[in-house]
C-alpha cells in the first residue's frame, strides 16, 4: 500500500487544524484578557479567580479535549469504517453522556465552591472566588458541555472548519461582554462568570441548529435505542482522557494549596504562571484535534503505520510552537507578569515562577498532541502514566526541593517544569510500533 509522506501528512493535518487554530487563537486572546480583567480588580479578585482557575480549565479541557476526544475518535472510526448510522447513534450518546458530566460541575462546584475554594486557597481567595464558581459553573457548564460536544461530532465528521466557525463567535464575545459586566456594570468576577454562560448558551443553541441539519453528514436521531455499547466506545477514550485532564488540573490545584501558606500574592501570582502554562493548550487543541481524528480514521483503515507517523509529524508541530512560546515567557519573564498583574509583588513572584515554567512549554505542547492522538488510535496508557507522573514530581518533587531541600517557591517551581517535562516525553515514547499497532 502507498503511503503518504511526511510533507503529505502535514499538508492533511494544517488542513484540518488551520480552522481550529484561528478558534484557538481567538480562545487564547480571549482568556488573557480574562486574566487582565482579573487582575485589575485587585489582589483578592485575581487570588479568587486563581483558585477557580483550575476547575475552569477542567471544564474546557474535559468538554472540548478529552470527552470531546472522545467523541471525535468514535464518530471518525465509524465514518472511517463506512457506518453513518451509528455515527448518528454515538452522537445522541455523546450528547447524554456531556449532560452527565456538565451536571456534576454544577452540583460540585456551584453548589458547594466556599468549601472547594478555602480548602484550596485559604479563606480570602474563596471569599473573592466562591461567587464567580458558583455562577460561572451553575449557569455555564451545561451549555459549555453542549457547545463542545456538539463542535466535536462535526470534528469527527471532519467539519473542523464549521465547529470552528461556530464557536469563534463565542470566544470573540467573551471578552468584551465580561468587561462590559465585571468593570463597566461593576459586577466583578461574577460578571466574569454570566459573561461565560450567556456566550456559550448562544453558541449551544447555534451548534444544536447545525448539527441536526445534517451538516455533519447525518441527523442524529434522538429516538435511537441507547446501547451500552455505544457509551463505552466513547467513554473507552473520553473517560480515561477526562481522567488526565483531572489529573493536570489536580496537580496545579495541589501546587496552589501548597502555595498558600505563602499568602494570596503567592496564590495570585502562580495563578498567572498557571494560566500562561495550560494557554498551551489551545495552541496544541488544533494540531491535536487533527490528529484525533485522522489517526482515527487511518486506525479505523488498519493502517497502523501511517497513524504513528501522523502523529510524530503532529507531534513536532506542536513542539515547535509551543517552544517558541516558552522560550519568549522564560527570556522575558517581567514583561508577561506585568501584562496579567497589576500589583508588583504578584508581578515579581509570576516572573520567577516563569523564569522556571516557561522552558518547559514545548514539552507540554509535544505531550498534550500525543494524547489527542491517542485517543484517536485508542492508546491510552502510555497518557495515563504521563499525567501521574506529572502529579507526582509537581506535587512529590515540590515537598521535596521546595521544603526538605530548603529551596521553597523556587523548588516548587522547578518541580512544576520537571513534571510538564516528564508529561511531555512520555506521552511521546508510547507512539511506536510494539504500543501502536493492531492488539493480538
Amino acid at each position: 500500500m502507498a503511503r503518504p509522506s511526511s510533507a503529505e501528512l502535514a499538508k492533511r493535518i494544517l488542513a484540518l487544524a488551520a480552522p481550529t487554530t484561528v478558534l484557538s487563537a481567538l480562545q487564547v486572546v480571549a482568556l488573557l484578557i480574562e486574566t487582565w480583567i482579573a487582575a485589575r480588580l485587585g489582589r483578592s479578585a485575581l487570588a479568587g479567580w486563581a483558585v477557580v482557575l483550575p476547575f475552569a480549565l477542567l471544564l474546557g479541557q474535559m468538554s472540548a479535549g478529552a470527552m470531546g476526544g472522545g467523541v471525535v475518535s468514535a464518530i471518525a472510526r465509524a465514518l472511517g469504517a463506512k457506518k453513518p448510522e451509528e455515527a448518528s447513534a454515538l452522537a445522541v450518546h455523546a450528547l447524554l453522556i456531556a449532560l452527565g458530566f456538565a451536571a456534576m460541575f454544577v452540583i460540585l462546584l456551584a453548589g458547594f465552591p466556599w468549601t472547594l475554594l478555602t480548602w484550596i486557597g485559604g479563606p480570602e481567595a474563596a471569599a473573592a472566588g466562591a461567587p464567580y464558581a458558583a455562577v460561572m459553573f451553575g449557569l455555564g457548564a451545561v451549555p459549555a458541555w453542549m457547545a463542545n460536544t456538539l463542535g466535536s461530532i462535526l470534528r469527527g465528521a471532519g467539519k473542523h472548519a464549521l465547529a470552528a466557525r461556530v464557536l469563534n463567535f463565542a470566544w470573540l464575545g467573551y471578552p468584551a461582554l465580561g468587561f462590559v459586566l465585571a468593570e463597566v456594570l461593576g459586577l466583578g468576577l461574577i460578571g466574569l462568570g454570566l459573561a461565560f454562560a450567556l456566550c456559550f448558551w448562544a453558541a449551544a443553541g447555534v451548534m444544536a441548529k447545525v448539527v441536526f441539519s445534517g451538516a455533519a453528514g447525518f441527523t442524529p436521531n434522538l429516538r435511537v435505542r441507547l446501547e451500552w455499547a455505544l457509551f463505552r466506545r466513547i467513554l473507552a477514550v473520553g473517560a480515561i482522557a477526562c481522567t488526565l485532564a483531572l489529573i493536570a488540573n489536580l496537580a496545579t490545584i495541589l501546587v496552589t494549596a501548597r502555595l498558600a501558606s505563602y499568602g494570596a500574592a503567592v496564590v495570585a501570582a502562580y495563578g498567572v504562571s498557571a494560566r500562561l502554562e495550560f494557554m498551551m493548550i489551545p495552541l496544541a487543541f488544533g494540531v491535536g484535534s487533527a490528529l484525533t481524528a485522522l489517526v482515527g480514521r487511518a486506525v479505523g483503515q488498519g493502517d497502523w503505520e501511517t497513524a504513528r507517523r501522523t502523529a510524530w509529524v503532529g507531534g513536532m508541530m506542536a513542539f515547535g510552537v509551543c517552544s517558541s512560546v516558552g522560550i519568549s515567557v522564560a527570556i522575558f519573564p517581567m514583561f508577561f507578569a506585568n501584562l496579567f498583574a497589576s500589583d508588583a509583588e504578584v508581578a515579581a513572584i509570576a516572573a520567577r515562577a516563569l523564569t522556571f515554567i516557561g522552558p518547559a512549554f514545548g514539552g507540554f505542547g509535544l505531550g498534550m498532541a500525543m494524547y489527542f492522538a491517542a485517543m484517536g488510535a485508542g492508546r491510552m496508557g502510555y497518557p495515563i502514566a504521563a499525567g501521574l507522573s506529572r502529579l507526582g514530581i509537581a506535587v512529590g518533587g515540590g515537598w521535596l526541593l521546595g521544603d526538605v531541600l530548603g529551596f521553597g517557591m523556587d523548588g516548587q517551581f522547578l518541580a512544576v517544569a520537571l513534571g510538564v517535562t516528564a508529561y511531555g516525553v512520555l506521552a511521546a515514547v508510547a507512539v511506536r510500533a510494539s504500543v501502536w499497532g493492531p492488539r493480538s
